[in-house]
């Protein structure tokens, strides 16, 4: 990794921070995206710099501006002379039930989950190319088995499912593609998921019987990035088992 640039979406906090740290510690410079979390995001590229000067750099965008994707990916590029991997982490997640459906749910999930990482994909594609590099998406494990009242984030995460193996075709052979999909990790926040005793019985249907951390999958895309040369178009569940134990 060293001497290589990562960009990681939605990398100012939770698995997002997890990743960047991971990466940066193998000797990656991190260009750290964020949206609203610009106090995390600044925090952690002082972090990473206090460790290794000029090694990290925060860049804002909003992902559902289509029209800033372009000039994101060109900042990026700018600021550190090439681009070697992109990490689509950055994700909306919210319940949405059949009946209460609308046009702003479909634009945020199906925007943030599936249209950005295409778009970001289309945008770094001549830096990859150039450098051989590789994309990972982080997709989930409620791709292929839809999470109920949550419609909208499935179908979203399905699509990026399709968009990983689609890419890994399309950009073959100088980039590989590939996905990371998370199960129990980190607790989305508010609502439903604060329950104590609802946490309990998603746990217990993992094969492994307890939560997974955040560094679980940043080790996981790690792999994906720096230790397999001869893998893409495949999407690792990290999960204890509990896609096949729903």
């Amino acid at each position: 990794m060293q001497g290589k640039v990562v960009f990681v979406t939605g990398g100012a906090k939770r698995v997002g921070a997890a990743i960047c740290r991971r990466l940066h510690a193998a000797g990656a410079t991190l260009a750290v995206h964020y949206r609203s979390s610009a106090r995390e995001a600044l925090a952690l590229q002082d972090e990473l710099n206090a460790l290794r000067p000029d090694s990290a750099a925060a860049f804002n965008a909003d992902l559902l501006d289509a029209d800033a994707l372009q000039p994101l990916v060109q900042s990026v590029v700018a600021r550190f002379g090439r681009l070697d991997a992109l990490v689509n982490n950055a994700s909306s997640f919210f319940a949405t039930p059949l009946d209460s459906i609308d046009e702003r749910q479909w634009h945020d999930l199906l925007g943030t989950n599936l249209k950005a990482p295409l778009l970001l994909a289309q945008a770094t594609a001549a830096e990859l190319r150039r450098r051989h590099g590789c994309i990972v998406n982080i997709a989930d494990i409620h791709a292929e088995r839809p999470m109920y009242g949550h419609l909208l984030y499935s179908v979203a995460k399905s699509g990026l499912a399709a968009l990983t193996r689609g890419l890994a075709q399309e950009m073959a052979p100088q980039v590989r593609v590939n996905a990371v999909a998370p199960g129990v990790i980190i607790w989305p926040e508010g609502g439903q998921w604060q329950d104590i005793e609802q946490r309990r019985k998603i746990v217990a249907h993992t094969l492994l019987k307890r939560e997974g951390e955040p560094d679980d999958v940043a080790k996981t895309v790690a792999f994906l990035i720096q230790d397999a040369p001869y893998i893409t178009g495949q999407i690792i569940s990290v999960d204890g088992g509990r896609s096949i134990n729903i």
